[in-house]
């Protein structure tokens, strides 16, 4: 009896325990910007922040941001941005993120209305220097070692992309053919993840969304292209972040056979988005194509001249334009770029299961098949 019992344990089927991740480093654009563009060019003003920091917070958004759901479920904390100096940890990880940041360099400057100047080569520059310079940090020893992240953890860690958006613009704005671009920028989003020769395993990488479905682009749609999907979603721009999408697709099967004993996770976040949009009554959300932040009204509440927390002197006195809707909980899109903290909690939520990831691996099981110990 006592022999059938133990073969029985035996053979019942073994379940992989979840991964621990103690820390994250991310890649990416104000999608998942926890305060870089801020600290670097000025802090975002109010009423970004409201809904769940109660001030700004360096995020383009009411509240939290994906990273930070990802984060809080990893039973971490937020992730410092690694270009904030004030009260910054990167005991767990660092952000490298920043809003306008392209996977490409652009020409086009941010004092000129351009982009970031952080774009994903220098992000991995930053990387690569927050690793050297830990280490000099644990050499010397003293209370700015318990800041910095351990040198085990940068193998042990979760590496995050989430950048392309931006790229899209600007190649579409800037009428640069598409093929060649995203080419080219697919092909230095597979040279950043060099960061496997360093010790990385563990790869979270997003895809982009319905860029068609935001009203920063609805709102500069040109008369030769104006076809919408019914959605209201603009079907040109839908089509070019698919094209991105699927290249993306075709890039990370490259990086597995080039990668053996890292875990990739390509997540679809565009269906999980679009699905938001499309059917935003049937999950509790109103008016989906409007922003909730900004200033003009109409159809999409967006005016380019006049951003959410925008001020004007009015009378003498200083007035705040771009203000918030009443039930930012209600709303998908928040400044006419990006998303409120509702609408992040739920894509997070839809997600971190692995449902729309390839392989079908839950966020917390996304970790590499070796973790190496130098």
């Amino acid at each position: 009896m006592r022999l059938l019992l133990l073969l029985g344990i035996l053979l019942l089927p073994t379940v992989a325990s979840p991964c621990h991740f103690p820390a994250i480093f991310n890649f990416g654009d104000s999608n998942s910007d926890t305060g870089g563009l801020s600290a670097a060019f000025g802090p975002v003003p109010w009423p970004y922040g409201e809904t769940f920091f109660e001030m700004p917070a360096g995020r383009y958004s009411d509240g939290r941001l994906i990273i930070d759901f990802a984060a809080e479920s990893l039973g971490l904390p937020h992730i410092s941005a690694f270009l904030d100096s004030v009260a910054a940890n990167f005991s767990h990880g660092a952000n490298f993120a920043t809003s306008l940041s392209t996977i490409l360099p652009q020409n086009v400057t941010l004092a000129r209305g351009g982009y970031s100047p952080f774009s994903l080569d220098v992000q991995l520059k930053q990387f690569l220097q927050l690793r050297h310079r830990s280490r000099a940090v644990f050499r010397r020893g003293g209370v700015f070692g318990h800041l910095m992240p351990k040198e085990e953890d940068f193998a042990r860690a979760l590496y995050m992309f989430d950048i392309g958006q931006n790229d899209l613009t600007a190649l579409y704005f800037q009428n640069v053919s598409a093929t060649p671009y995203l080419s080219a920028a697919l092909k230095e989003l597979s040279r950043v993840v060099q960061v496997y020769e360093r010790g990385g395993r563990s790869f979270w990488i997003q895809n982009t969304g319905p860029l068609g479905c935001l009203p920063y682009v609805l709102v500069r749609v040109p008369p030769a292209a104006s076809r919408f999907d019914s959605s209201g979603c603009s079907i040109l721009f839908n089509a070019l972040a698919e094209q991105f999408n699927t290249m993306l697709n075709e890039t990370v099967a490259q990086l597995r056979k080039h990668l053996p004993l890292a875990s990739v996770i390509l997540t679809d976040i565009y269906s999980v988005k679009y699905s938001l949009f499309r059917r935003a009554a049937s999950y509790g959300f109103e008016r989906p194509l409007r922003a909730c932040c900004g200033h003009g009204g109409g159809a999409y509440n967006f005016n380019a001249d006049v951003w959410c927390g925008d001020t004007a002197e009015v009378d003498g006195t200083r007035v705040l334009l771009g203000k918030s809707c009443r039930k930012p909980w209600k709303r998908i899109v928040w400044d006419g770029a990006h998303y409120t903290e509702a609408a992040n909690k739920w894509v997070f939520h839809h997600i971190s299961g692995g449902e729309f990831s390839h392989p079908s691996v839950p966020l917390s099981m996304a970790c590499g098949k070796k973790t190496p110990t130098t």
